[in-house]
């Protein structure tokens, strides 16, 4: 089996460097890795190096409380984060506490032993997925502690089926796994791996520190007003077009804020034609004439986060493709989250649905439901609550792997 797995990674590798003929992201990919190695050559010998690995930018956010605790208790720690996307690398490489950022080489047996030759790192944390054979084995035969941090496992991942015997033999290459919840403990102990926690999920520290002194985007605020806002964070064209079809159909007094994954000219474009008049674009407001406007496109990346303090209810992308953006930003500002139905592979989703801080929507009436729903007898207020509970409620995954690891 670990031969098929060297062949796929060897025909990711091939099908990515065809792609970046044409495809930038794809050619970020792959240029992005080329001067990695010479990079590393650089680092002075004998730091202590802690390493975080990344899928992306979101998995960041869950190591970032961990990052930020441990350089609290010690100055002499260096922190080197690597990436595998070029969207994490790209907007996580200028995080401040990070000492060095790199894109993550592929995963071969002489790009592994290389790699960690080099940076000699005193511990390994790899954050929530991602598990990388070759990377994994060199680190458990130098003996390096290495730790999942909020891991979740579902039964139908390989390592819990017939085929998958190689991702089986990664569990064994970790020190201790820090799960998110019960479900996970138990796949794992199935396995015969009892070196699992339950910690819980580390964006939940990372959300609530931020909800209580969030900045407070001057524009956004006059935007806003005294009017109950809808927010659409993050979304695909599937949550855009829900979306303009509610703006350009309800009599609800309601104003609306779009901030698009996808923020290039001609997306934007896109958006401005399904909205049709009355919007305005962050990028063209003046604290002036953003207050006029029922709509506003958010047209640049940063503020999305510190949005959700000035909005009510929240429409969350990726719903429908399976890859849901963070509810757990929205949620600690006491939105009430709407999202599309792949949900399964993240459990808050499903924490929130059963405590009614959340819901599931396919289509613009479903939308126009909920909606008439929440403004029955209190009940957004009453859902808004439920969801700052939650968070405060769920919080401490920071804590309890810090206490596990000293």
């Amino acid at each position: 089996m670990l031969f098929f797995y060297n062949i796929s990674i060897y025909l990711y590798f091939l099908s990515v460097k065809i792609a970046s003929l044409f495809n930038p992201k794809a050619k970020q990919f792959i240029t992005g890795r080329q001067s990695v190695f010479e990079e590393l050559k650089k680092i002075p010998p004998n730091e202590t190096i802690y390493w975080f690995h990344c899928a992306s930018l979101g998995e960041l956010e869950q190591g970032k409380p961990i990052i930020e605790k441990l350089k609290e208790d010690s100055t002499s720690i260096k922190i080197l984060i690597t990436f595998f996307s070029p969207s994490g690398y790209t907007f996580g490489k200028n995080y401040e506490l990070a000492d060095y950022i790199f894109y993550l080489p592929l995963d071969s047996k002489s790009n592994s032993k290389q790699f960690i030759d080099l940076i000699n790192p005193k511990k390994v944390f790899f954050v929530k997925y991602e598990f990388w054979y070759h990377y994994l084995f060199q680190l458990n035969k130098m003996k390096i502690p290495t730790y999942l941090i909020s891991g979740v496992f579902r039964r139908q991942q390989p390592f819990f089926n017939w085929y998958g015997s190689t991702h089986k033999k990664m569990l064994s290459f970790f020190t201790h796994f820090f799960v998110q919840n019960e479900t996970s403990k138990k796949l794992l102990n199935s396995l015969n791996y009892n070196n699992v926690t339950i910690a819980g999920d580390t964006r939940l520290d990372r959300v609530y520190e931020n909800s209580l002194t969030p900045e407070k985007p001057a524009l956004i605020k006059k935007f806003v007003g005294n009017n109950k806002v809808i927010i659409l964070g993050s979304s695909w064209p599937q949550e855009e077009n829900i979306i303009s079809e509610f703006i350009n159909s309800t009599k609800k007094n309601f104003k609306f804020i779009i901030a698009p994954h996808n923020i290039d000219k001609k997306h934007i474009t896109e958006i401005e034609k399904l909205i049709g008049t009355n919007y305005i674009k962050y990028s063209d407001a003046t604290y002036e004439t953003i207050g006029a406007h029922k709509t506003l496109i958010i047209d640049n990346i940063g503020i999305l986060a510190n949005t959700y303090q000035f909005t009510d209810i929240a429409l969350v992308g990726g719903g429908f493709t399976g890859s849901l953006h963070n509810i757990l930003e929205p949620a600690s500002f006491g939105n009430v989250i709407l999202f599309g139905p792949k949900h399964d592979k993240f459990h808050e989703a499903q924490d929130l649905m059963d405590i009614k801080g959340a819901f599931e929507i396919d289509d613009s009436d479903d939308l126009l439901a909920i909606i008439n729903h929440l403004e029955i007898d209190n009940n957004l207020k009453k859902y808004q609550e439920v969801n700052k509970s939650y968070i405060e409620a769920n919080r401490g995954a920071t804590q309890k792997i810090l206490k596990e690891l000293k």
